[in-house]
């Protein structure tokens, strides 16, 4: 039988400095590599960080608003037959009150009427005289 082959120190010796010259290389690259990636400018950085929770509190906000509108949309629909109603009153509530101011003007025209009725009186001047 034959012995297996060991290697001689120099062999083992230049195997090392090839792997040391191998990974400095290696960090080399990477330093390369990571100074060229981390030229993004830092406020880029900071939003590209903050993005997520950007993107989640946009989602909240977003199912917060459709609640919001849905619920609105509810109490729309049950205040519309309040809202067709006071459609159909409001000419009626209208006319009625120029009927009434109608009716004001021409009692406060009525000559002696100020005596009876304090406000029929016409409006006084700042010393309190009419």
């Amino acid at each position: 039988m034959t012995s297996p082959k060991l290697p001689k120190p120099s062999d083992l010796k230049s195997a090392a400095q090839a792997a040391v010259e191998t990974a400095q290389s290696a960090v080399e690259t990477a330093q390369a590599v990571a100074n060229s990636a981390m030229r993004i400018p830092p406020a880029s950085a900071q939003l590209a960080v903050q993005l997520p929770d950007l993107i989640e509190n946009l989602a909240v906000a977003t199912e917060r608003l459709n609640t919001t509108i849905d619920r609105t949309e509810r109490y729309l629909a049950m205040a519309d037959p309040m809202f067709r109603t006071m459609d159909r009153l409001l000419p009626q509530l209208e006319a009625l009150v120029a009927t009434g101011n109608d009716v004001f003007r021409m009692l406060s025209n009525i000559p002696g009427l100020s005596k009876f009725n304090p406000f029929a009186a016409r409006p006084t001047d700042d010393r309190g005289t009419g």
